[in-house]
């Protein structure tokens, strides 16, 4: 018997959101695994300076909303490496406003962002990958996907993320047959700019109060689970929503 094969040595990922919080350490993270990682960011700059402390690494400007910045990214990342083997879609935003009160032009930025941007991406990147017969997407998708996170209110968001694990289990459905696997990726309130990096005291103590471990997540511990869903060692796996949540959705 061996150990799961959690490396990606001689893989190409591309991971969109990278200029800060939890697409940055995606990046860290699938690049420590042996990754070549495609880093795709609406900020040039932090993208730029982050390619640099990686050991393989292509920075390109993208807002993943724009069709035309969409298949510039995935051209990129095939002229440079030939090849992408794992995609993260990670790039989104947030926003909470009472449902009542909550504008329809925010809304259909969340979704052009969270849901449809994220369709297109995985629909250019899923062709190479059926072609190759092999790949592994990864969906960041949200618990607001399921549950209401209560304190907070996120219609317009929750749609969004909603909307990613229907797709994720559909396109699992279509093309696990023809070598590639789509899963979401679920994260409940680890530190990042949506969260705003959990420096509220009292945000902090909800989170512990309510999540059966009780504390809330560090930044590590969503390490493995990407790790996971990215690697062979997820090889029987698709159309699945892992929620990395402390037991929250448990409640």
């Amino acid at each position: 018997m061996t150990a799961p094969d959690f490396r990606l040595d001689g893989r190409v990922a591309l991971v969109t959101g990278t200029s800060t919080g939890l697409g940055e350490r995606f990046a860290r993270v699938l690049g420590a695994a042996g990754a070549a990682v495609v880093l795709a960011s609406r900020r040039a700059e932090p993208n730029a300076t982050l390619a640099a402390s990686l050991r393989d690494a292509l920075p390109v400007t993208c807002d993943v909303r724009r069709d035309e910045d969409r298949a510039a990214l995935v051209a990129a990342a095939l002229d440079r490496y030939g090849q992408i083997d794992v995609l993260v879609n990670n790039a989104g935003i947030a926003s909470s406003t009472p449902a009542e009160d909550e504008n329809l032009d925010s809304v259909r930025d969340l979704l052009d962002t969270n849901t449809v941007g994220l369709f297109g991406m995985t629909q250019l990147v899923g062709r190479h990958m059926l072609d190759r017969g092999q790949g592994s997407i990864v969906n960041v998708a949200s618990p607001s996907a399921t549950i209401s996170l209560d304190r907070y209110p996120l219609a317009g968001y929750a749609a969004s993320k909603g909307a990613v694990v229907a797709l994720t289990r559909e396109l699992a459905a279509q093309w696990a047959g023809r070598g590639v696997r789509v899963n979401a990726l679920s994260p409940c309130f680890f530190p990042s700019n949506t969260t705003g990096w959990l420096a509220d005291p009292d945000q902090v103590a909800w989170i512990s109060g309510r999540t059966p471990i009780g504390r809330p997540p560090r930044p590590d511990e969503l390490d493995g689970p990407l790790l996971f869903l990215a690697s062979v060692a997820s090889s029987y796996v698709t159309g699945q929503n892992l929620v990395v949540d402390g037991g929250w959705t448990t409640r």
